[in-house]
């Protein structure tokens, strides 16, 4: 007891020295305890907080907004440059066509050629053998003959005529017509003149059926040819819508890019509030304590002060005392 006792005194002498700096101290932790718990300034930071929250909840709807008009704007370009490709394919095809088309036509011309060169070489051949024939019976050239029975029905077809006149054109024809026939046939009786005859028709008839060959693959290539320009020119409209809708997916992905930006600040905001708040409570939660720390001190020194003045100290007072170091 005797030591316990010296203890107390050294630590009463050491107690006076310690009052000044913890009257000073008290007075500091006063205000700062009156500045940073202050329960207005926490509420304010946890209103902040909600707005700013909401705000990048916003953000990240409308992001996810964004996203899904980026993703429909791209499948809406990619069916549509598909669409595109595949009339180009069918042009193309249609090119093939037409080029091949074209093709027939220049070798079916070559050959219609050849055979209207050979029916020109015949003609010139038996021009020689009608000349001789009109002007042995001084007759009228069969060239003229055709000719003549060619306006007689031109005429009968195209002008109105009486009945009269036109009986005697239709016997004018007739006429014609035979004389004709009968001049042909004293051609053909010669042997000569009926092979160039023979020859001559069938040329006439192979450069004929050449002619109406360069004629469908002439309609043909031409038919060709529409569908490719048609394919091109529907080509060219998808193209546009589709760049068009590639646009618009630029647009909302940039626009969505913009807003995930913002959220993420938002957030990283709301964290450092977070961390804010945290800070604010353990300094609170310090405050608090030291607060306590020093209430406890104040509660041993009154207990200390009741001993020197000669009270009996119950055993919660010595705890109090060697809690608060004064043992």
């Amino acid at each position: 007891m005797e030591d316990f006792v010296e203890d107390i005194q050294q630590q009463d002498s050491q107690e006076q020295q310690m009052q000044a700096e913890q009257v000073a101290e008290q007075a500091a932790a006063t205000e700062e305890e009156t500045s940073i718990t202050s329960e207005e300034g926490l509420a304010e930071m946890e209103e902040k907080r909600s707005i700013v929250n909401e705000d990048a909840e916003k953000h990240r709807k409308l992001r996810d907004e964004l996203n899904n008009q980026t993703k429909e704007w791209k499948a809406k370009r990619d069916a549509l440059n598909a669409q595109v490709r595949e009339l180009v394919d069918e042009a193309g095809k249609c090119r093939e066509e037409r080029d091949s088309y074209n093709q027939k036509v220049r070798e079916t011309k070559e050959l219609r050629d050849e055979w209207n060169q050979k029916v020109t070489a015949l003609k010139e051949q038996l021009a020689p053998y009608r000349t001789e024939k009109a002007e042995e019976k001084d007759q009228v050239p069969l060239k003229q003959l055709k000719k003549q029975l060619q306006d007689l029905e031109y005429m009968q077809q195209t002008q109105p005529l009486g009945k009269d006149k036109e009986n005697g054109i239709v016997k004018q024809i007739s006429v014609l017509a035979k004389q004709i026939e009968e001049r042909e046939k004293t051609y053909e009786q010669n042997d000569e003149i009926k092979n160039l005859v023979g020859q001559l028709k069938e040329a006439k008839a192979q450069a004929e059926t050449y002619h109406h060959q360069v004629s469908e693959y002439a309609e043909q290539a031409q038919a060709a040819h529409d569908r490719m320009i048609g394919y091109y020119e529907q080509a060219d409209k998808l193209r546009k819508e589709a760049d068009a809708a590639q646009a618009k997916f630029i647009e909302c992905k940039q626009a969505a890019d913009e807003e995930h930006k913002k959220h993420i600040e938002q957030i990283k905001s709301v964290h450092e509030m977070d961390k804010d708040a945290a800070a604010f409570k353990n300094k609170k939660n310090t405050v608090k304590k030291k607060r306590v720390d020093e209430s406890g001190k104040k509660e041993a020194k009154e207990i200390f002060e009741r001993f020197k003045a000669g009270e009996k100290l119950s055993t919660e007072d010595l705890m109090a005392l060697q809690k608060s170091g004064y043992l």
